[in-house]
C-alpha cells in the first residue's frame, strides 16, 4: 500500500536509509513484520488513551497521567513520521499519499491542542492508520471482492439519487401537512422545519417520541408515513443488490472458463491470456 520500498541490488550500497526503509515499509522481513505489529498495537493504545481521557470520572483521577502518555505516543509517532520521510524511496510522493496524509493528521491535533483547547480529541484519527493491517496480514487479495461491491454501488448511484430526491420531496410535503394539521406554539410542530424533522425521524422508523400528533388528521398522516417508512428502507437495498448481481454476471461473462482471467473486452472472442475461445 505504501509502495515506497528502495530497490538496491548491491548489498555494499545498502546504508542506514535502506535498512530503515526495509523495516518501515517492508513486510516480508522479520523486523518489518515486527515493526508493523508493534505500530498497530501502539495505535490502538494511543486511541484508547484519548477515549479514556474523555470520560470525566477517569480523567479526574488519572487525567495528568493520561496526558503524559498521550504526549509520549505523539512524540513516538512524530519520530516515526520523520523516519518515514527520510527512508521513503520518494519522500514527496509519500508525504502527499493517502497514508502519508493520515500519518500527518495523526500527530497534528496534539500539537494544535497547545493553542486550541480540546483539539487533541481529534487524535482518534490515528485509528485510520489501522488500515495498514491490510499490508501486514496480506489482505489485499480481498480487495477484488470490494471492487465488485464498489462497481455495484457506482452503478446504483443514479437510481439511488432519484430515490433520495423522491424521499426528500415526500418528507417536505408530509412535514408541511403535519404543520398544517398540528401546528401551534404549544405542540412540537411549531414550524415547518421542525415538522419536516419529525417526518424524517418517523419515515426512517427511528421514532424518538419527543413529538407526537394529537389531531385525527395528524395521526392519519403519521400512520401513512410510518407504513411508507417500512417500504422505503427496503428500496436502496434492492437497488444495490440488483446491481451487485448484474456486476457478478458481467464478471462471469468476461471471464475465461479455461484460465479464469477476468477483464476481457465486451467484443473479445478469445482469451488474452491463454488464447482459448471465450
Amino acid at each position: 500500500m505504501d509502495n515506497q520500498l528502495i530497490i538496491e541490488p548491491d548489498p555494499a550500497k545498502r546504508g542506514l536509509r535502506y535498512k530503515l526503509n526495509e523495516i518501515i515499509f517492508g513486510t516480508d522481513t522479520t523486523l518489518g513484520k515486527l515493526f508493523d505489529v508493534v505500530l498497530l498495537i501502539t495505535i490502538l493504545l494511543s486511541v484508547l488513551v484519548v477515549i479514556l481521557e474523555s470520560v470525566p470520572t477517569i480523567s479526574a483521577q488519572i487525567g495528568k497521567e493520561l496526558k503524559i502518555i498521550e504526549w509520549i505516543f505523539t512524540i513516538l509517532f512524530t519520530i516515526e513520521y520523520i523516519l518515514r520521510i527520510f527512508s521513503a524511496a520518494n519522500p514527496i510522493k509519500y508525504i502527499f499519499s493517502f497514508l502519508g496524509i493520515i500519518d500527518l493528521l495523526a500527530i497534528t491535533p496534539a500539537f494544535l491542542s497547545v493553542f486550541f483547547k480540546g483539539s487533541h480529541a481529534f487524535t482518534v484519527i490515528r485509528s485510520f492508520r489501522l488500515i495498514r493491517v491490510f499490508r501486514i496480514f496480506k489482505l489485499a487479495r480481498y480487495t477484488k471482492g470490494a471492487n465488485v461491491i464498489g462497481q455495484a454501488l457506482k452503478a446504483s448511484m443514479p437510481k439511488i439519487t432519484v430515490f433520495l430526491v423522491a424521499v426528500v420531496s415526500l418528507t417536505i410535503i408530509m412535514g408541511t401537512m403535519m404543520y398544517f394539521f398540528e401546528g401551534s406554539q404549544n405542540s412540537g410542530f411549531s414550524s415547518i422545519p421542525k415538522s419536516i424533522y419529525w417526518a424524517i425521524v418517523t419515515l426512517t422508523t427511528v421514532g424518538y417520541g419527543d413529538t407526537v400528533p394529537f389531531t385525527i388528521m395528524g395521526q392519519i398522516t403519521a400512520s401513512i408515513i410510518m407504513i411508507l417508512g417500512y417500504g422505503i428502507i427496503a428500496v436502496p437495498t434492492g437497488i444495490v443488490s440488483s446491481e451487485f448481481i448484474q456486476e457478478k454476471k458481467t464478471k462471469l461473462l468476461f471471464k475465461c472458463s479455461s484460465c479464469g482471467i477476468e477483464g476481457h473486452d465486451k467484443d473479445a472472442e478469445y482469451c488474452k491470456n491463454c488464447g482459448d475461445k471465450l
